[in-house]
């Protein structure tokens, strides 16, 4: 055990490495790592299950640094408890170019890193799904290989963040009793102390919310490791109130927000040294404190190895599962029964709105990918989200379901489908209306940001929602996600774009999903059953001409119906027209150069959406024309907005005879 002496010096470790980094990169946050680093120094020496040597280990506890600007913290723990990822060199070059020491902690770019976080409040919201993916593969695979518990250091900020409110209240709705937050209680932020923007009691939100409430001081070694015992034997979540000093050990700064977000200084850092009686030049760790660190590093291979013998001990099956769902990979039959189910759509021609061909396949597949988890913020009927297979997840039900019922929270929704994602074992979906993407963004940001397969299932996409109105009706929203990097949006025409959409989105394992999808019935447009995948494509001729082409029309979604109307009325006229069918923009922008060349063709272009006609020149060119939407929508029956606002076949003649 280690004694007082040893504490604050592995501490102060923590402290001058944070420090002297923010110092020689002329940027960053020191106060937060400074005075956090006795509750970090107790989590890692006496609790945290982990192991340098095997940092992916499935069954390791989870450590998130929510308040994500004091990244130097994480990063001095992974260089000084021996993560190969963070030599001393990393840590001398803090947020410099083509290091992994950015100013934030970014997923993927180092082990040890869990999650994304900076923007305040999502680490401790991502942190509720991190929770509940360990408690639904408990449920499946046992205590001997799932046991394990999150971790989160939040800051004021994280709390005062909209987002925390509603992961605070799924947690405790959920009874995740292994989900420990350390509060670093110090009552400043950047403008000043707290008291000049808030007086809330934190404690009370979280007892209110069903979580279990310490305080300690947070700096006092025996009072954070009895606050954690005790955390980790209750039947909640749990949140330690930290109270500590902001800059801790700075002689002049401390306490203060002059250390929130700035360097120190020499003088004041020099003052430091003293104070703390620090001898060490900047970046140098005395080699017994370096050796305790690492000795509390290495204290997780006899954890790893056990779990190694109880792991092999499962039986074959058993052990297979895990590996394939750890390993993100799919059963080998769903292709197979997804197949099926997409020639049996051509052979019944079902007239359903998207969202529910969305639920017709999810039947198929969530029967054969048992680790889908679906969701919805409240809309289960609307987004058509659950399936005959599916129960709810519950702690009364020791969480065997495979069903979310998040609750009017869309962000902490989106949220926490990332921690699932990012826990591993669990391929979330979850549903809203298309609207209320404004509340999930920063959600699906961090998804592209960390390439997670989150599946965002978006019903209501268009002014074709109706009656709801303008404030339902998501003009701009399909837009401004398809100008986010590493977001796939796909807005499928009928049920087998949406079947197709669905097995893109699944396999897909380089970022998020989007799937737009109707209010209103449509037909099947593609009658005539084929084994590849066309939306895969992102675009493609969905309606040819006879003869040479004389103008392409190009739709996407529910309009893909009216260019086909349209087709046909050309024809009458003597004109030949194309239809292609567009549902994804980034897939038909990954195509060959050919490829888009010989579906868009030579001849001139009209493009059709009930959305904002915001970037559709891309494709109909500079002499092309759009017939869509140049503002909000209105509060009428679906078929009356579409003629009101000029979204029609007829106007998409019109618009094409223009061009002929």
């Amino acid at each position: 055990m280690t004694t007082q002496v040893e504490h604050n010096r592995m501490a102060n470790a923590i402290r001058f490495l944070s420090a002297d980094a923010v110092e020689k990169a002329k940027s960053g946050h020191p106060g937060m790592p400074m005075g956090m680093a006795d509750v970090a120094t107790v989590l890692y020496t006496k609790f945290l299950k982990f192991d340098p040597k095997h940092p992916n280990w499935p069954d390791r506890d989870r450590f998130i640094l929510s308040a994500g600007h004091g990244s130097m913290l994480l990063y001095s723990l992974l260089h000084l408890t021996g993560y190969d990822d963070f030599d001393l060199d990393q840590i001398k070059n803090f947020r410099q170019m083509g290091y992994r020491t950015a100013g934030h902690p970014e997923y993927g770019h180092g082990e040890g890193i869990e999650t994304t976080t900076g923007p305040l409040g999502q680490g401790i919201a991502t942190s509720v799904g991190f929770a509940l993916g360990e408690r639904i593969m408990n449920a499946r695979f046992g205590d001997s290989v799932v046991d394990h518990y999150t971790y989160v250091i939040a800051g004021d900020g994280c709390l005062m963040e909209g987002i925390s409110q509603e992961a605070i209240s799924m947690a405790g709705h959920m009874k995740l009793s292994k989900l420990i937050v350390l509060f670093d209680d110090n009552g400043i932020s950047i403008d000043g102390p707290t008291s000049l923007s808030t007086s809330e009691d934190h404690k009370k939100r979280f007892e209110a919310a069903g979580w279990d409430v310490q305080e300690i001081d947070g700096h006092d070694p025996a009072a954070i490791e009895a606050a954690i015992a005790k955390a980790k034997s209750t039947n909640t979540p749990s949140m330690i109130a930290c109270k500590t000093e902001i800059g801790f050990g700075a002689p002049t700064k401390g306490g203060t927000a002059a250390t929130h977000g700035a360097p120190l200084g020499a003088e004041e850092l020099a003052g430091m040294r003293k104070k703390l009686g620090w001898d060490s030049e900047p970046f140098e760790i005395p080699a017994d404190v370096r050796d305790a660190w690492l000795s509390a590093g290495a204290r997780g291979a006899e954890d790893f190895n056990a779990w190694g013998s109880r792991f092999d001990g499962l039986e074959a099956a058993l052990k297979d599962e895990f590996e394939r769902r750890i390993e993100g990979k799919l059963p080998e039959n769903w292709i197979e029964a997804f197949n099926d189910y997409k020639k049996q759509i051509t052979e019944e021609l079902p007239k359903v709105a998207t969202r529910k061909a969305s639920q017709n396949v999810l039947e198929v597949l969530t029967k054969a990918i048992p680790e889908m988890i679906g969701g919805s913020a409240d809309l289960t009927g609307s987004n058509n989200t659950k399936t005959g297979v599916q129960a709810p997840i519950t702690a009364d039900g020791g969480y065997e379901g495979a069903y979310i019922y998040y609750g009017i929270r869309e962000h902490g929704m989106a949220a926490a489908m990332n921690g699932l994602a990012l826990h591993g074992g669990v391929l979330p979906y979850g549903g809203t209306f298309l609207v209320f993407t404004d509340y999930c963004r920063p959600s699906i940001r961090l998804s592209a940001l960390m390439n997670q397969r989150v599946v965002y299932v978006m019903t209501h996409d268009s002014i074709g929602l109706g009656e709801d109105g303008p404030t339902h009706q998501p003009v701009e929203h399909v837009a401004s996600l398809r100008a986010m990097p590493n977001v796939t949006v796909i807005r499928p025409a009928d049920a087998v774009e949406t079947a197709e959409a669905w097995a893109m989105s699944i396999t897909n394992e380089s970022g998020p999903t989007v799937l737009a999808l109707t209010r209103q019935n449509l037909p099947v447009l593609r009658t005539e059953y084929r084994d590849d995948n066309l939306v895969a494509r992102g675009g493609y001729v969905i309606s040819d001409c006879d003869g040479d082409r004389q103008v392409t029309l190009i739709a996407t979604g529910s309009e893909v119906e009216i260019a086909v109307d349209a087709q046909a009325k050309l024809k009458a006229d003597g004109i030949n027209a194309a239809v292609v069918s567009l549902p994804s923009w980034e897939l038909f922008d990954a195509q060959s150069p050919e490829y888009r060349k010989d579906v868009l063709g030579s001849a001139p272009r009209v493009a059709i959406e009930a959305l904002s006609v915001f970037g559709w020149e891309k494709y109909v060119g500079d002499n092309g024309k759009v017939v869509g939407m140049h503002g909000f929508g209105a509060s009428a029956p679906a078929p009356v907005l579409y003629e009101h606002f000029g979204i029609t076949a007829d106007a998409l003649v019109k618009a094409a005879k223009e061009l002929v």
